[in-house]
């Protein structure tokens, strides 16, 4: 079932009401839970968490969201903008990563983000629309929410002849990504046992 919706930007009033979607659509993901094996302290340390990148997105990039509430959140960093800055990742509150998460867990989570870095910079050249994040809320999925979401940045890629780019650490989002033109680049698992993990490229269509 497919739903009609409105896509808008958030603002950044809704900061923490799609921080903690995006936390309910990513608490199963097998990457967060590899990075927070224990349920509770996942669940305390994902809104937190989803607040950096979706504050980022607000800063640096594009955020779009279901417009009469939040429903489901894309955050998107334009062309020009990759690599993010580590300075602005900071100020959005990466800075406090090491304390909330504790050592073991920011180890595996910074030598995923070099690794991933490294294939991003081979792979995609720099002018290029990078999806950072995409999450519907567990409750509203399955009615096309997540294709609403990043269709107008899709739109404006095709029409400025800019590639897409993500990584999914999810094998059940491939053929929804493959359905909008994705195509898997990189299949790999993250460094220090990590769970596997997907690249994908989405060329500029006509």
């Amino acid at each position: 079932m497919t739903r009609k919706t409105e896509v808008g930007q958030l603002a950044a009033s809704q900061l923490k009401e799609a921080a903690e979607v995006l936390a309910r659509a990513f608490f199963d993901d097998p990457f967060m839970v590899w990075l927070t094996p224990d349920d509770g302290k996942r669940t305390r340390l994902l809104p937190w968490s989803m607040s950096v990148y979706a504050r980022y997105g607000l800063r640096c990039g594009e955020v779009h969201t279901t417009a009469d509430r939040v429903e489901g959140v894309a955050v998107w960093i334009p062309p020009g903008g990759f690599p993010m800055s580590i300075v602005r990742l900071m100020l959005a509150g990466m800075i406090l990563s090491p304390l909330k998460r504790g050592l073991p867990s920011f180890g595996r989570l910074m030598s995923a983000i070099n690794y991933t870095e490294h294939l991003h910079k081979r792979d995609v050249p720099p002018e290029h629309w990078y999806l950072l994040v995409l999450g519907v809320d567990p409750a509203q999925q399955g009615q096309g929410l997540g294709g609403t979401l990043i269709q107008p940045v899709l739109a404006r890629a095709d029409g400025e002849g800019f590639p897409c780019y993500l990584e999914s650490a999810n094998a059940k989002n491939l053929p929804f990504y493959k359905r909008h033109g994705f195509e898997v680049l990189v299949e790999d698992s993250f460094p220090k046992g990590g769970p596997p993990f997907w690249t994908m490229k989405r060329e500029p269509q006509r």
